[in-house]
């Protein structure tokens, strides 16, 4: 039994399709906040128990049984993240999974100045604390790409704050290889990276814009407060923007840079890069 977290979000979701492509569906459950959102998937063979980070005893029943447990890290800034993965970490182990994989960051390394890195960089000390076995899926920055450019294809312009080098990764090219991990298990402990297989910066990005489009896209450095200033002007809460610029500081300041080519193997084919993940964007 394989039991994914999240299975109702976007990366938990993607995961269990890849899944039910390798292995029979009464060998994958989910634990999932709200049961009647996984329907789709129980219909299909899935079991579907409701569990969640904040009610140990719902995990441990929606984890009975796990050999394995995929483990979403939660994204609510204002929850104790930490002790709520802890309480999924030791839900995994009293219902007696063998392994526990953890949704984690590319550069979950002490002193990055992203924000979130804290939370992944205790979460995996908790994991190796655990007694079983545990991967840590440190999965590059794999959100949509008009959430870092802003709204380039409007104004021409990539006007952000200075950045660094990352490998931007395809959401659906993690999922198929968690579920390539999770259908083999022939991974061992520790962190592994999860990342497309070249890494770029705007002005990477603003020259490829420029030659799929047939027009200039100009990058342009823009001054952190200043950013910080223009997103609260347009409605971003200053908490949020103050954190996503902790995540340009950490890109310019060369944490996401390291391409790895163990997503490629993973696939058995060539991930998703930068180019081809725009190209589909614009012409959408």
């Amino acid at each position: 039994m394989i039991v994914v977290t999240g299975a109702t979000g976007g990366l938990g979701g993607a995961t269990v399709e890849h899944l039910l492509k390798r292995v029979p569906a009464d060998r994958i459950g989910v634990s999932v906040r709200d049961a009647a959102k996984a329907q789709h998937f129980a219909d299909r063979g899935v079991r579907v128990r409701q569990g969640s980070y904040e009610d140990p005893a719902a995990l441990r029943d929606s984890f009975a049984g796990a050999e394995q447990v995929l483990l979403l890290s939660g994204n609510d800034p204002a929850a104790d993240l930490v002790g709520l993965h802890r309480n999924a970490v030791e839900a995994a182990v009293a219902a007696g999974a063998r392994r526990i994989l953890y949704t984690s960051q590319q550069g979950a390394v002490p002193g990055n100045p992203y924000r979130p890195t804290d939370i992944h960089v205790a979460t995996e000390a908790i994991l190796d604390d655990s007694g079983v076995a545990w991967t840590a899926l440190r999965n590059a920055a794999y959100g949509p790409l008009d959430q870092v450019l802003g709204p380039w294809q409007h104004t021409g312009v990539i006007a952000q704050p200075q950045d660094g080098p990352v490998p931007y990764t395809d959401r659906d090219d993690i999922a198929e290889a968690t579920a390539v991990i999770l259908a083999g298990d022939r991974l061992g402990d520790g962190p592994i990276d999860l990342t497309a297989p070249n890494a770029v910066t705007f002005d990477d990005v603003a020259e490829i814009a420029s030659d799929l489009t047939g027009r200039p896209v100009e990058r342009i450095v823009v001054d952190d407060e200043q950013w910080v200033a223009d997103q609260i002007a347009v409605g971003v809460p200053e908490q949020m923007a103050r954190l996503m610029l902790t995540w340009y500081q950490a890109a310019r300041a060369g944490y996401f840079t390291e391409a790895s080519p163990l997503l490629a193997e993973l696939l058995g084919r060539e991930p998703r890069t930068a180019a081809e993940r725009l190209a589909v964007h614009i012409a959408a």
